[in-house]
């Protein structure tokens, strides 16, 4: 009887044990974020799609990491967001505290880049709002009906240094039969579209599909603008009539990249956090994205924004980004020479 009784209460004591495991291995995470106000470090302007879904981010994960930190967000615009890589990557503190909604072409840049020396293995992603769909946008004052007219005439496009903007336009110049004058040098889509609104620019060569849906809807709905080409492997449901990349590429070469590029817009809106990172502490970054992407208020917040959802693991964002460190050399070569315009 009595070895019953050590055998019950040893049970007794085990099962307790595991029930209080868990809430002992969050403890260390929840001490180390209780209080702290954590920075997400925005690598484009107010009003683009990283932006929108950055401050979602900021707005909404804290109170899924243990320990409930706040998260601020902070716009740090420059070079394709290279400014705001470069930060994370060498100035922020490496400990979890630092978030970063950046470029989703971070590893083709440093793939092309031989002056790129940021490792881009050693960021951690922590997941994926939505994939993204850049589009190619002129306004009726532009007197652009499709891309066709691109091939006709002179068209001016607007384009950020080292961007997917950059990339597509030379892309449909070199392969796609385009005659598009680049003006270089804007800081984001949103300063392109003012830009396009000034008459400065014909074409916003690089507009967020997720961005145009929460400030332009009717330029989808109803057609007020020409949208003349998407970066998407097929087309958008809602973009039926609008051309890929890949459709307009007149070689097979030409064709091959656009299918890379638009692989790019698998990483779409996600967000990362620094290198250095303890593993537990990015498995609860990880743990707490996914518990997001299920809250309520969330879920009511983008639909009442209409922001796109189109959520994948951070695993799954790292394991793109490992691929495209590892293109064969005829396609590095060839986005090597779109990027540098």
């Amino acid at each position: 009887m009595r070895f019953a009784r050590r055998m019950v209460w040893s049970v007794a004591v085990l099962a307790a044990m595991m029930t209080i495991a868990p809430v002992l291995r969050a403890e260390p995470i929840a001490d180390f974020y209780r209080g702290k106000t954590m920075k997400i470090i925005i690598g484009y302007g107010p009003g683009g799609g990283y932006d929108l879904y950055g401050r979602l981010a900021a707005e909404f994960l804290g109170r899924h990491i243990p320990g409930n930190p706040t998260i601020v967000p902070e716009n740090m615009p420059g070079g394709g967001s290279l400014k705001a890589i470069l930060y994370l990557y060498q100035v922020a503190p490496q400990d979890g505290t630092y978030l970063g909604s950046i470029s989703q072409q971070m590893a083709a840049n440093a793939v092309t880049d031989e002056r790129n020396k940021v490792e881009v293995a050693r960021f951690h992603y922590l997941g994926r709002f939505t994939s993204n769909i850049d589009v190619g946008v002129a306004l009726p004052q532009a007197g652009i009906k499709s891309f066709e007219d691109a091939r006709k005439r002179q068209v001016v496009v607007g384009a950020e240094n080292g961007s997917m903007s950059l990339i597509y336009a030379q892309a449909l110049n070199t392969y796609g039969g385009a005659k598009l004058k680049i003006v270089k040098g804007y800081n984001g889509s949103a300063d392109i579209q003012l830009a396009a609104e000034r008459g400065e620019v014909d074409v916003n060569g690089s507009y967020s599909l997720p961005a145009v849906l929460v400030s332009h809807p009717d330029w989808v709905r109803d057609g007020t603008a020409a949208i003349l080409y998407q970066n998407a492997l097929k087309r958008f449901p809602q973009l039926p009539q609008v051309p890929t990349l890949s459709e307009l590429m007149l070689t097979d070469e030409g064709r091959t990249v656009a299918h890379v590029v638009a692989g790019m817009a698998e990483i779409g809106r996600s967000i990362l956090t620094t290198p250095g990172v303890p593993e537990e502490r990015v498995a609860a970054l990880r743990t707490a994205f996914q518990d997001m992407l299920r809250d309520r208020d969330f879920l009511a917040a983008c639909a009442t924004r209409n922001l796109m959802l189109d959520p994948a693991s951070g695993q799954d964002m790292d394991a793109i980004n490992q691929e495209t460190m590892n293109l064969p050399k005829p396609i590095v070569e060839a986005l090597r020479t779109l990027l540098k315009g």
